[in-house]
């Protein structure tokens, strides 16, 4: 049986009752990571694109010895059961649940990419994300999320 790694995943809301389905998401990732811990919400402004109601972000990390597609599909299942739509890129959502890392693993694949190519980059992705799980590392760059977060 595989070993298991920590998991960290990005959560986001800006349609409907956003607390709602973070409470949701949170719930049922506790039904697919052992140890899970969830940070505070945040609202935040939308990052570019076309106007769109303000974001209530999470970050949950816990640990699984699922592969990586697996956990990707637990992830849409759980988006799915609140009636996520993909009508364009960058659309409102009710839920948002990205993968962002897998323990060390580094992945490159049409449906999958870890660790998540824009976390880096992402304040609202970072800061929820140091508050439970500050020393989590990036197995790409080395760092730590913190240190990640120190150099935005």
């Amino acid at each position: 049986m595989p070993e298991s790694r920590p998991v960290a995943v990005a959560l986001g809301s800006n349609l409907g009752d956003r607390q709602a389905h973070l409470h949701h998401a949170a719930a049922r990732l506790g039904q697919v990571l052992t140890d899970l811990s969830v940070s505070a919400f945040v609202e935040t402004a939308p990052d570019g694109g076309a106007p769109q109601p303000h974001y209530l972000n999470a970050a949950a990390v816990g640990r699984s010895a699922a592969p990586p597609g697996d956990l990707l599909a637990g992830l849409m299942t759980i988006e799915g059961e609140r009636a996520r739509t993909r009508p364009f890129p960058r659309a409102p959502r009710t839920l948002d649940l990205d993968l962002i890392l897998v323990g060390d693993l580094v992945v490159t694949s049409p449906d999958l990419e870890l660790p998540h190519p824009r976390f880096r980059d992402r304040r609202f992705v970072l800061e929820p994300l140091a508050e439970i799980a500050r020393d989590l590392v990036d197995p790409v760059t080395g760092l730590t999320v913190a240190d990640l977060l120190a150099r935005l």
